[in-house]
């Protein structure tokens, strides 16, 4: 089945139209991929073009985190109080004068993890993707050195899918919109690669970055849809995939009986995953309801009657 064509800006074009509406808005927050650098989500990149500086030349501390610990420890956010005695003290032995006990900790199962160093990364860095920015074209558009059908799918389509969770341009852009165009233009050369592409997806929707897990949730809805037989060969791998999404699958955005301007985006990360369990039933053959069920209780077949 070919892939229907979509009008306006390309996945990739819509990051960017949607990093500049972020800086219109939040006009104090203008680098936010700089906040995660410092936080330590986000990987850095090299000091130079050349590689990184030699390590006795390097600040201890280049980000200088220390600056605020050692300038007031009380500043510092070390949660609650009392924790080594949380929930172990009754509450008819507790002297009036004792401070609470703290509450108990986050789960944290929707927190965002750390994204280490993607290989696509490393191999744009090193000059060895075939791959540039065409910047004549309105909202950026990718150029090919070589004809795409040409490529050895196995090679360069698992690098491609390891960039996606990329949040940092060229890298973002370069890795989406060459994902989408591999996958437009491989035909029956997608399928023998399906099984490479797992862990990149696993390791991209285990991030729990919002951004990067809609990012991946519409790019396994154009491989599903990319040629035969693909929904069906990820059917093995549900155990991989689907854990992550039972998670998300509930969080919509609640807005009331006001109006959504941005669906054109597709942003919402519940509706991506309903859309995304859907098309996994539809394509993936007679088992797949099955193992989708048995991974996400709450869905419901959009084919059974």
């Amino acid at each position: 089945m070919a892939m229907a064509t979509r009008k306006g800006p390309s996945p990739a074009g819509t990051l960017l139209i949607e990093d500049a509406l972020k800086k219109i808005v939040h006009k104090n927050n203008i680098a936010p991929v700089k906040g995660d650098k410092h936080s330590g989500l986000v990987p850095t990149g090299s000091h130079s073009v050349f590689g990184d500086y030699p390590p006795d030349l390097i600040h201890p501390d280049p980000w200088k985190k220390m600056t605020r610990s050692a300038s007031g420890p009380e500043l510092l956010n070390t949660g609650g109080m009392n924790q080594h005695v949380a929930f172990t003290v009754p509450q008819n032995c507790r002297p009036h004068t004792a401070i609470l006990p703290s509450t108990p900790p986050r789960a944290g199962s929707t927190r965002r993890r750390v994204i280490t160093r993607t290989e696509f990364r490393r191999f744009y860095d090193r000059g060895d993707l075939p791959v540039q920015i065409f910047h004549g074209a309105v909202g950026g558009k990718l150029a090919w050195k070589v004809d795409i059908e040409k490529l050895d799918y196995h090679h360069y389509l698992p690098i491609f899918f390891d960039g996606l969770r990329e949040k940092e341009d060229p890298y973002r852009f370069l890795s989406v919109q060459g994902t989408y165009d591999m996958l437009q233009n491989g035909g029956s050369k997608i399928l023998p690669v399906v099984p490479q592409l797992i862990i990149p997806i696993k390791t991209a929707l285990n991030t729990r970055d919002t951004e990067i897990m809609t990012t991946m949730l519409k790019v396994l809805q154009s491989l599903v849809l990319s040629g035969e037989m693909i929904g069906e060969a990820l059917v093995p791998y549900y155990r991989q995939i689907l854990p992550v999404l039972n998670i998300f699958k509930s969080k919509n955005i609640n807005i009331g009986d006001q109006m959504d301007y941005s669906q054109r985006k597709r942003m919402n990360i519940g509706e991506l995953i309903s859309e995304t369990l859907e098309l996994f039933e539809i394509h993936g053959g007679e088992d797949a309801f099955i193992n989708i069920k048995y991974m996400i209780p709450t869905y419901e077949s959009c084919v059974l009657a």
